[in-house]
């Protein structure tokens, strides 16, 4: 089991989980794949954790304009550039792009631990691996100044292993893209990490791009504005984080995140009332 220490002596995000090539095990037959824009920031990490173990990895780029196609060449990942097609259809895009049959797929903010990296190991040396079509493990957030291991956050169970063969991304074909798969699914021990949000500021910046996404899925279903949902939906999300998932246990982080995740819910069922009501302001107002 991966130990997490002190939450107060965690001072700054921990450094990549690398290991040293002389440990290298020979390669798992994986094609870790990831669909990017703009992460040079994030990706040296997220190649690093995949390097040397992983049969393959291929880098999906999209109106890219920083280094991230130089730095993925660089940790030997094959690099290809396609037009953005939305989440679900240019994830799907990107399996065909790939050699092996099993797919790890990673988002550039994301990296393998240590825990996850020999979980995935003995996984493959399951002896019934042939009648397993994916597996999932859970994903955990750095945030401020700790791991987040409660609330809506954790263990964020996610199926990011799975065979070509038996599955594709489904879901929505704008947001809420999920792995639709055909078999059983094994569940891993080992977190994947996830660095998503390195400030408040860009948690606080993702919330209307997400929100535009709701209005414009929510419209194409036909859903009009409840009132009852946009007063009562925020205020279950946020005893649900908080509460029952006890999102507390992670001190002011965690009131935080039960806090900001009322305030989007808030946010996206209001913008189906201002789509539904909006109007301009009369004409000829008289000056006061």
């Amino acid at each position: 089991m991966f130990s997490i220490a002190h939450p107060r002596t965690r001072l700054r995000a921990p450094a990549p989980a690398t290991l040293h090539p002389a440990f290298m095990p020979s390669a798992l037959p994986i094609s870790v794949v990831i669909v990017a824009k703009n992460e040079a920031h994030n990706l040296p990490r997220c190649l690093a954790s995949v390097y040397g173990w992983t049969a393959e990895t291929v880098v999906v780029l999209n109106d890219t304009t920083d280094a991230s196609g130089q730095i993925s060449r660089d940790h030997g990942a094959a690099v290809h550039h396609t037009p953005w097609l939305g989440y679900r259809d240019t994830k799907n895009h990107a399996l065909s792009l790939a050699s092996n049959n099993w797919i790890l797929s990673l988002d550039a903010d994301e990296e393998v631990s240590p825990a996850l990296h020999s979980a995935l190991s003995d996984f493959f040396s399951r002896p019934d691996l042939s009648e397993i079509s994916g597996a999932k493990f859970p994903r955990k957030v750095w945030f401020i100044d700790r791991w987040i291991t409660h609330g809506d956050w954790y263990p964020d169970l996610s199926l990011r292993l799975f065979r070509r063969d038996r599955a594709r991304w489904g879901g929505d074909a704008h947001v809420h893209e999920k792995i639709e798969i055909t078999g059983p699914v094994a569940t891993l021990r080992g977190d994947l990490h996830h660095y998503s949000f390195p400030t408040l500021s860009s948690h606080v910046a993702k919330i209307n791009p997400f929100a535009d996404l709701f209005l414009k899925q929510q419209l194409e279903r036909g859903k009009k504005f409840s009132a009852p949902s946009a007063i009562f939906r925020p205020w279950w999300r946020f005893f649900r984080a908080y509460i029952l998932r006890r999102g507390f246990l992670d001190g002011f982080p965690g009131f935080y995140i039960a806090i900001a995740t009322a305030f989007s819910a808030f946010v996206r069922y209001s913008r189906l009332y201002e789509a539904a009501q909006k109007k301009n302001p009369p004409a000829n107002l008289p000056h006061v």
